[in-house]
């Protein structure tokens, strides 16, 4: 069985090496060929998607070790909420980034 699936997918690789190319190369006005576009725009949607998951995941991870140094020592509160504040604010701009740039690869299309 993991033979056949070998086989299906060397020939599904040797498929988009012989026609892959052909699907992207430019039109006559210069512009992009119809693959192309659809791959940025999947890349675009695939790509803020993963961005927006992951900094979903690292800015709930990030609040709960704040909140969990809190509790244990609440003297420490200001100096703990500050970083917790700042690195929140990087985590964002990295998503801000990802949106930008599938801005300006959907403006390709």
């Amino acid at each position: 069985m993991k033979r056949l699936f070998s086989f299906i997918g060397l020939a599904v690789l040797a498929s988009f090496g012989a026609f892959v190319p052909d699907a992207f190369a430019a039109t006559e006005g210069g512009g992009l060929g119809d693959l192309a576009k659809m791959g940025l725009g999947i890349g675009a949607g695939v790509g803020i998607g993963i961005a927006a998951g992951v900094a979903g995941v690292g800015q709930g991870l990030a609040t709960a070790s704040a909140v969990d140094g809190i509790a244990r020592n609440p003297g420490a509160s200001a100096k703990i909420q500050t970083p917790m504040i700042i690195g929140l604010a990087l985590i964002e701009s990295l998503v801000i980034y990802a949106l930008l740039i599938a801005f300006l690869l959907q403006g390709k299309i």
